[in-house]
């Protein structure tokens, strides 16, 4: 697993670590939390869910950062709704927006739409004046089922963007090498993608994160929100974001990754380019 960090540049024992933060635009918890890890904490990257309520807030302040896509086909909260930007019947649950669980989606869902979909909302974050890095999917939407994943793969292709993917040890669990289809089409994934533990202490899930860091690049995703009064009456995990945006900004997280040796921090836009330049 050391060839994606040869080909940025590293050596081939090094470890290269992409820290993502997901879900802004859900609320202004999570705009103010992705927005403070990316310009003062650990974040390199984030992830826009373009259907979120807050969404066009997030637009209003992006400033140029690498941010990717978070392609959403889910809401999975009972009071606090959204739903799709185009006309799409199959991707309604009955209650005025997205299907709340992964399988009453798979259920329903028609491939054309989820295409027509997704599509729109990369074009609209594009609009907005996003410099889109990556795409990825909320809740796994678009990684396990292959009818799904050939809409984002093909969207991955189209745009020139890499697309993350779960580690290759999960492939016989859900029955298709969804990483060498990606591959094949030259769409570039990390190696790694690691969650955090939301049961720990934030130094524990900083030790989590450091231990066992494996050669070859690691993408590591979090969820920051600050904690408001409007984050605990939308999130039932509040209690979590809030200690993912601990872990984003504390001081000894910077300190501790900038000491390690052939630690290294990029963003997604290194792999962008490095999948549009092997496409030229």
């Amino acid at each position: 697993m050391t060839a994606l960090a040869e080909a940025l540049g590293f050596r081939p024992d090094a470890s290269v670590l992409i820290v993502t933060c997901d879900e802004l635009g859900v609320s202004y918890a999570s705009n103010s939390g992705v927005y403070g890890a990316l310009r003062a904490g650990l974040a390199k990257a984030g992830g826009l869910v373009v259907p979120g309520p807050w969404a066009r807030e997030a637009a209003a302040r992006y400033r140029g950062e690498d941010v990717g896509l978070h392609l959403t086909l889910n809401a999975e909260y009972d009071l606090y709704r959204w739903g799709p930007i185009t006309h799409c019947p199959s991707l309604l649950d009955g209650d005025g927006g997205f299907p709340r669980t992964l399988a009453d989606l798979w259920d329903h869902a028609d491939t054309d739409e989820v295409h027509r979909e997704c599509r729109a909302q990369i074009e609209r974050a594009i609009y907005w004046g996003f410099d889109v890095s990556h795409l990825s999917s909320h809740l796994g939407a678009l990684e396990f089922r292959p009818e799904f994943f050939d809409v984002a793969l093909g969207l991955a292709v189209e745009f020139g963007l890499p697309l993350r993917l779960p580690d290759a040890s999960t492939e016989p669990q859900w029955g298709f090498p969804f990483r060498a289809l990606a591959a094949e089409e030259g769409v570039v994934s990390p190696d790694h993608l690691v969650r955090v533990r939301r049961d720990r202490s934030t130094r524990a899930a900083l030790d989590q994160l450091l231990t066992g860091l494996e050669p070859g690049v690691t993408e590591v995703v979090l969820r920051p929100a600050t904690d408001t009064a409007e984050l605990r009456a939308v999130a039932p995990d509040w209690a979590a974001r809030v200690a993912d945006h601990d872990l984003a900004m504390t001081a000894d997280s910077l300190r501790v990754l900038a000491s390690r040796e052939r630690v290294h921090l990029i963003g997604w836009r290194e792999l962008r380019e490095l999948q549009r330049r092997g496409r030229r």
